[in-house]
């Protein structure tokens, strides 16, 4: 071969060598769509200075281009970062004859690893084959995301449906599972839909694209408002935190700057934008910066309380609205987790005895880390706790109707959450630190952090042991099985905590008392009058007053079964029904004649180590 043959053959190796990189590098969507489909462009181009709801709206049209490649080629996101970097590319060229600017395009999709599929995106799912081999063809998705989910019931049952698969896969690969909700929106808007995903109706519910003039659902006068909800929300707080977490570690490897890592994060985590939280109650993101304003730099003199999983501040917004700021202060990924479970808890549930959420607050830096504040309404008279163990000249004594009132706004909050609700919520925390009163002395039931969601079916859920000691119910305690009596043993316990002003655990002795063991040894020799507060026992009717003790009584039984479901106690409460003979109760378990046995040695450590602590274990 002569030598000009050779440097051809040369010429020719390279140039396909160079056309097939290309080929293969190019991006395989075709995002003219962005130009027709009705987004609200108005958030880019008139209000660029909301930066944070941009973002959220051009994921949400990028998504349609996802979801369109998934249709078409049975595969969860792009092959490669070269790939997606391309689409990234493209999808800027388009967005820029729209008058979008270009370095907004660039802020808000800085990461092409985002678009890129990963095995350990979520449990090794990157084809459609892989999901029905994980998911199955029939999941919850494949029944309630089809049609027209324009309206607010189809949209909602959709986003539950969402909920189900990504607990599904979330306990199958807990470590790799940041992704799987977004892999459950993809699914649902190309496969499972038969508008696909650049229908409006599609679109604006499961991508959460802000649209423009929304069709109206004939069937629901809410059809334009509820567009905006639902999957945008949920598929944010799910994966969007933990996503937001990963990339402000990634950007503060390569930046270091504080400034810079506040920025970053307010645009990666514009994942509940203020046009969609209206619809839930009006709950927003909060910038860092309204928050020191609102609690003058978190100063001392706001501090109004502090848990087991953070502090709590008072702050005054420019509208004169006075808030509680509660700073999430667990580091650990239990605390994010815990976080986002109350953040998508409360968002979804309102109440008039269910503590209401304003927003939210996500910011990270070199110097302090990650920062998660949740901002709620104020409560003028604090919480249950103080009012029962803390006392002072200016908080005078709870009156007999101040307590009934109370314990029924507890029934009334939980009855709610455990049957109002489909499927119900176990809030796994009740507890007088967590009761809140305002300024009319009504109960409101706050901090959701380690509330669970249950599936249609379920008796019970087996889960980690988390609560708080003293509280706990035994079952769950020694076996982790969580079921709504769990809710309604801890409820018994808060009763009784109310009516006679004493700890659920009595830690004077050199053996810890239960509450109510020591409620039920009153009663059983006739001395019933002996559990009230000796401040109310003149104040209130004594049949009526005993029959909140009882009722507190039988609440805390240490069977699953002798308990009450918390409808029937709230009934009981109220006199409409008649409460059964009470059932014997076992020893205590501080009896002398369990001392030596190992059967109850999780719970008399339980018991010795207070009503105060905070337990989260597996």
């Amino acid at each position: 071969m002569s030598r000009n043959q050779i440097l051809i053959t040369v010429v020719i190796i390279f140039l396909s060598f160079a056309f097939t990189r290309a080929a293969n590098s190019s991006c395989p969507i075709n995002f003219d769509y962005a130009k027709t489909c009705k987004w609200d462009t108005s958030l880019c181009t008139r209000r660029p200075s909301e930066s944070g709801n941009c973002c959220q709206a051009l994921r949400s049209v990028f998504g349609i281009g996802l979801a369109q490649h998934l249709k078409q080629t049975s595969t969860f996101y792009l092959p490669n970062a070269s790939v997606a970097a391309s689409c990234i590319s493209d999808f800027r060229a388009e967005l820029g004859d729209m008058s979008v600017p270009a370095p907004l395009v660039s802020q808000c999709m800085s990461n092409a690893s985002d678009f890129t599929a990963s095995p350990a995106g979520c449990d090794g799912i990157e084809t459609l084959s892989d999901w029905y081999e994980k998911v199955g063809r029939n999941s919850p998705l494949d029944s309630s995301c089809d049609g027209d989910l324009s309206g607010l019931s189809r949209c909602s049952l959709c986003v539950d449906s969402g909920m189900k698969v990504n607990t599904k896969l979330v306990s199958l690969d807990p470590n790799n599972s940041s992704k799987c909700f977004y892999f459950a929106v993809l699914y649902a808007a190309a496969i499972v839909n038969e508008f696909g995903p650049r229908d409006p109706r599609t679109a604006g519910c499961v991508l959460a694209l802000p649209v423009a003039s929304p069709p109206n659902d004939p069937g629901d006068s809410e059809g334009p408002k509820t567009l905006k909800i639902v999957f945008g929300v949920l598929g944010g707080v799910i994966g969007g935190v933990l996503a937001a977490i990963v990339m402000v570690r990634k950007w503060k490897k390569k930046k270091g700057n504080s400034n810079n890592n506040n920025l970053s994060i307010s645009h990666l985590t514009s994942i509940v934008d203020r046009q969609i939280f209206p619809n839930t109650g009006g709950a927003r993101w909060f910038g860092l910066a309204e928050l020191e304003e609102a609690t003058d730099g978190f100063s001392q003199r706001n501090l109004i309380g502090k848990g087991g999983s953070g502090v709590v501040y008072k702050g005054i917004l420019p509208d004169g609205a006075i808030v509680a700021v509660k700073h999430i202060q667990d580091f650990d990924s239990r605390g994010d987790e815990e976080f986002t479970n109350e953040a998508l808890i409360i968002s979804k549930i309102r109440h008039r005895n269910l503590l209401p959420l304003r927003g939210f607050c996500v910011t990270s830096d070199s110097l302090l880390g990650k920062r998660r504040f949740l901002v709620y309404d104020f409560m003028q008279n604090g919480s249950l706790h103080d009012h029962l163990f803390l006392q002072s000249r200016n908080r005078p004594k709870l009156s007999w109707p101040q307590r009934k009132n109370i314990i029924l706004d507890v029934a009334k909050a939980l009855a709610y959450l455990h049957h109002e609700i489909k499927p119900g919520i176990y809030h796994r925390d009740i507890k007088p630190t967590n009761i809140l009163l305002d300024s009319e002395m009504k109960a409101r039931v706050a901090d959701f952090g380690l509330a669970k969601q249950t599936e249609e079916g379920q008796s019970h859920i087996t889960t980690r042991v988390a609560g708080t000691y003293g509280y706990l119910a035994p079952e769950y305690a020694l076996y982790g099985q969580l079921t709504e009596k769990s809710d309604v043993y801890s409820f018994g316990i808060l009763i009784l905590e109310i009516v006679s002003g004493r700890r659920a655990l009595d830690m004077s002795s050199t053996s810890s008392v239960l509450i109510a063991d020591w409620a039920w040894a009153l009663v059983k020799s006739s001395n019933a009058e002996e559990i009230f507060d000796i401040s109310i026992r003149e104040e209130g009717p004594k049949r009526v007053m005993e029959r909140f003790a009882l009722v507190g009584i039988l609440c805390a039984h240490v069977m699953v079964a002798l308990r009450p479901t918390i409808s029937d106690a709230l009934k009981m409460l109220e006199g409409d029904i008649d409460i059964p003979t009470l059932p014997d109760r076992p020893l205590p378990l501080s009896h002398e004649s369990f001392r030596s046995s190992s059967q109850y040695s999780s719970i008399s450590i339980i018991e010795r180590l207070g009503s105060s602590s905070r337990i989260s274990t597996i």
